[in-house]
């Protein structure tokens, strides 16, 4: 609530009694209401834009001459710990880039630390110079067919939901309990039918879509064509178009941006590292990449600022205008979405702002995460009684796996790869000390010749991920990363030729972005002595454990059937 003399001080700002704080002068800057493009100068008090068009002067002044001023990204739906590093690293890489808001559900690091991580998130972002939202993750564990490190019950979200960074119930994965009408689903949507609801449910359609929606969950960032994402809009749902590192769907989805459904059309991140955050961009590259692809620049704008504000409610941004958050990127070439410089809350961003930030919240809680015994070449062989078999076939860029059925080299009692054929064991390994299972199976399209590379980030209990094809090769990475409490490891010939640690919660590292970078740059380099061709190995090898996402996926417990919602044999 602003106080009477707080008021008192826009007021005689925005009528030139006093100066205004901050003034950016001759400036061209867009009206995500109308499309145009207006020229004068925009005036600032405080957090808040205080006039924009009419001649002011400031106690500081900037110049805009040449420049073009849109509203702050919003990020509408990610998760921080993809990025590898912790928030207050996060913000330090995407802010410079106009991404001021951003909608996070912290259920990677939940599903290993439970309610601790959601409080240390909480913690970050009342500390944090950019706006992170906080949603409470709603599906800890994702399924009942792996094993977490964690469980969130509704107890255990409730005295969270009125925290002033919180933004309602993250992303209900679990869209199978809710056409189920399982009691601890409908119980959490019950508790949150107010305060909003993310959704999740890929390929979803008809009737049970209609009883997804009807439920009270009002937005989806899983669609992959632009009929499914239409359909989605059609019923009133808001649709999150995503670009991250592995799951890439703008496009084929931008096409579905026009004046009448911009307005349901946001972009986000979902899983975005810091390699391709450097090389391409955040929010900045999903704008310019839409507006290559034809989308008219004020459509791309608004879906990238006032629309994905829209869908939490966060009426005060998202546009520049009196009386809105003074969250403003200044941008050299507006149809390339060149950043220049990034107001937040009236602040102008530089690197000296970020350590004026109190101290980090400690991420202690969250170290040693990784407990389970060593493991040998023998604990990969897969016992079977036929040759018949169902193998997972990766798609680039794509989180969906098909279910190929084929049969493999036989034994009578082992079941073997097929390398030559691109056919490789994988494994999933459980690593929260509650138990030391192992899921083994088959999978397609990772391209290895020699070698293995395993990951302590899977998607979403982060249980261990390791494909190969040596078993020795496959053990001596799991290990190593047992050792190290967790990261990504790639290794050939018994020798350990890269490595990423990623001490906290087995998912983040504790170095500064820049050094994250470099470190995922010399990881992808190495892997290619793997013969394995693509852009993102180990993010493609982090989602095979994802039971929620069509149509094969593999756990701790063995092979899911994602469609009928089952495990199964190898």
């Amino acid at each position: 609530m602003i106080s009477r003399n707080e008021l008192k001080v826009r007021i005689s700002q925005a009528l030139s009694q006093t100066p205004a704080d901050l003034v950016i002068k001759n400036i061209d800057y867009l009206s995500v209401t109308t499309g145009e493009i207006l020229h004068g100068d925009i005036a600032i008090c405080g957090n808040y834009i205080i006039a924009t068009g009419e001649d002011y002067h400031g106690k500081r002044e900037i110049d805009g001459t040449g420049l073009t001023a849109v509203p702050g990204f919003v990020d509408a739906h990610l998760h921080v710990e993809s990025s590898m590093i912790t928030p207050y690293e996060f913000e330090r890489c995407v802010l410079p880039r106009g991404t001021t808001t951003a909608v996070c559900d912290p259920h990677e690091m939940c599903n290993v630390k439970g309610r601790q991580a959601l409080e240390y998130f909480l913690k970050c972002s009342e500390r944090m110079i950019m706006d992170l939202r906080v949603q409470l993750s709603s599906c800890v564990p994702a399924t009942h067919m792996e094993t977490s490190g964690a469980r969130l019950t509704l107890d255990d979200l409730l005295p969270l939901k009125n925290h002033p960074q919180c933004s309602g119930l993250a992303e209900f994965m679990n869209f199978p309990g809710v056409l189920m009408q399982l009691p601890e689903v409908l119980e959490k949507l019950e508790a949150f039918s107010e305060s909003g609801i993310d959704g999740h449910c890929p390929l979803l359609q008809g009737k049970e879509l209609n009883a997804y929606i009807a439920a009270g969950i009002r937005n989806d960032h899983e669609c992959s064509t632009p009929e499914e994402a239409l359909a989605k809009i059609n019923k009133g749902m808001r649709v999150f178009i995503r670009e991250g590192s592995v799951a890439k769907n703008l496009h084929a989805l931008v096409s579905i941006i026009n004046n009448f459904t911009v307005s349901f059309v946001a972009f986000c991140t979902d899983d975005r590292n810091p390699l391709e955050i450097a090389s391409e961009g955040h929010i900045d590259y999903l704008i310019r990449t839409a507006i290559e692809l034809g989308v008219e620049p004020a459509l791309a704008y608004r879906a990238a600022s006032r629309s994905g504000a829209e869908a939490f409610n966060l009426n005060d941004r998202g546009i520049i205008a009196p009386g809105h958050r003074a969250d403003i990127v200044l941008l050299s070439d507006y149809r390339r979405c060149q950043v220049a410089q990034v107001i937040k809350n009236g602040q102008i961003v530089t690197p000296e702002l970020f350590e004026q930030r109190p101290p980090a919240p400690s991420s202690g809680f969250a170290e040693k995460s990784l407990i389970r015994s060593k493991v040998s070449a023998e604990d990969f062989r897969i016992t079977s009684k036929s040759a018949a078999t169902r193998v997972i076939e990766i798609i680039p860029s794509s989180l969906i796996t098909n279910d190929l059925k084929m049969e493999l080299p036989f034994d009578g009692t082992e079941k073997f790869a097929l390398p030559e054929k691109d056919i490789l064991k994988v494994a999933v390994l459980a690593r929260h000390g509650s138990n030391e299972n192992i899921g083994r199976g088959f999978v397609k399209g990772f391209g290895i010749t020699s070698g293995a590379i395993a990951s302590s980030v899977g998607h979403d209990s982060h249980n261990i991920c390791v494909t190969g094809v040596s078993e020795t090769d496959m053990a001596k990475a799991v290990n190593a990363l047992i050792e190290c409490g967790g990261g990504m490891c790639a290794v050939k010939n018994g020798q350990i030729i890269a490595m990423l640690k990623l001490p906290i919660a087995g998912i983040i590292s504790d170095e500064p972005f820049e050094k994250v970078e470099a470190q995922l740059r010399e990881l992808h380099s190495k892997v290619v002595q793997t013969g394995c061709p693509l852009e993102q190995p180990f993010l493609q090898l982090a989602f095979l454990p994802l039971p929620v996402i069509p149509f094969l996926k593999i756990t701790d417990l063995g092979l899911v059937d994602v469609t009928k919602f089952e495990l199964i044999e190898t």
